[in-house]
């Protein structure tokens, strides 16, 4: 007899909601697969069986982010973190720079670890505040920079980018991380593209690299063979044993996402739940306050203070306990920015999005007063 549980949405940052369309066909098919006996966990990277899993994911990559012949895909390991290191140590000429364009925590990650590598310049001077992207005027691009690099979208402080931008030639690198897949993009404005696969794609383990092939076959000398795109992209990122069960459920979602629409119906989708959360903000008169200005604010992830600007510790905490008794959990923000963090990935519905969105109402209505203690 199966054992019943507990039904909650998870509104997780990463690792986040997987589609329980593809958590159910990935159960059917965990002991036995393709009637082969085994579990993907158990087969060998190199079989047959393997090969034709994998090729289907990158073609359903290709098709659903129309991807042009001259750019290479491969999955590797080492998560976000990893190409921080990977990007410098294949695009950064000898002797030569970066520029960052840091809007967040994790581009400033990026950018620090690039700085063992070569030089890198800073497209603007630190904000005091990750809770905007500057205006463009106020960029100072290098036109002899090796590449420029961006984060799509801050998950710890929910600012995200509503355009590409525009680098005038220099090969553009992104971290996509947990936008990708919500939207249509423009491949060809961008030399690399990466993303950790926990947040729309898959779950933990899995990075996709998108890569331009006139940037493959430059990586510095020291660069880690498992880092190098050249190697990579000759053995179908195969050179060592890849996150195969990774791999198998980042297919399925890609699956879904075609099954249901595509990007277009995923953005869709995306803006519709966003909206829905972002007008309560607007309209609580300040009980609830947005972090983000106008023009930067997340699809993915809201991040919102309760009770004032500067957050009311005691409210967030009785949000937090009271939505995870409703079944809603994962809603505390970043350790580093505090919060109510509001993550809204594709596997995240509007029906759940609509029963947060009743719950913060219901909430305001019973705490919009001063708290008795």
């Amino acid at each position: 007899m199966a054992q019943e549980f507990k039904k909650v949405v998870n509104f997780a940052p990463g690792p986040a909601k997987l589609p329980e369309e593809v958590l159910e066909q990935a159960q059917k098919e965990f002991l036995n697969y393709g009637n082969l006996g085994i579990s993907v966990m158990e087969m060998s990277h190199r079989s047959a069986e393997f090969t034709k899993i994998i090729s289907d994911a990158e073609n359903n990559l290709r098709d659903l982010l129309d991807i042009p012949d001259n750019y290479k895909v491969l999955f590797l390991q080492g998560g976000g973190t990893g190409q921080f290191s990977a990007v410098p140590l294949n695009l950064m000429k000898d002797g030569g720079s970066a520029d960052y364009i840091i809007t967040g925590t994790w581009s400033a990650k990026a950018a620090k670890e690039a700085e063992k590598y070569g030089k890198v310049n800073h497209v603007f001077p630190k904000l005091d505040t990750y809770n905007t992207i500057p205006c463009r005027t106020e960029w100072n691009l290098d036109p002899q920079a090796s590449y420029v690099y961006y984060c799509a979208n801050e998950t710890v402080h929910g600012v995200e980018f509503d355009e590409i931008p525009e680098t005038h030639g220099v090969p553009l690198v992104c971290d996509m991380s947990s936008n990708i897949l919500t939207k249509p993009v423009d491949i060809k404005k961008f030399g690399l593209i990466y993303a950790g696969a926990q947040k729309n794609i898959g779950c933990a383990g899995v990075t996709i690299v998108i890569v331009r092939e006139d940037l493959i076959g430059k990586a510095c000398p020291r660069c880690p063979v498992v880092f190098d795109y050249k190697i990579q992209t000759g053995m179908n990122s195969l050179y060592n044993t890849p996150p195969t069960y990774g791999i198998y459920i980042m297919g399925l979602v890609f699956k879904w996402i075609k099954k249901h629409g595509g990007l277009e119906e995923m953005n869709k989708r995306s803006v519709m739940k966003s909206s829905l959360i972002y007008d309560i903000i607007d309209s609580s008169n300040g009980f609830y306050s947005g972090k983000v200005k106008q023009g930067s604010r997340s699809r993915m992830n809201i991040t919102l203070r309760i009770g004032n600007e500067s957050g009311n510790e005691e409210l967030e905490k009785r949000f937090v306990e009271e939505a995870g008794a409703r079944g809603m959990i994962q809603l505390k923000g970043h350790r580093i920015v505090g919060g109510i963090r509001i993550s809204l990935y594709n596997a995240i519905t509007l029906e759940e999005t609509k029963a947060l969105a009743d719950f913060m109402m219901e909430f305001q209505d019973k705490y919009n007063k001063p708290i008795r203690h």
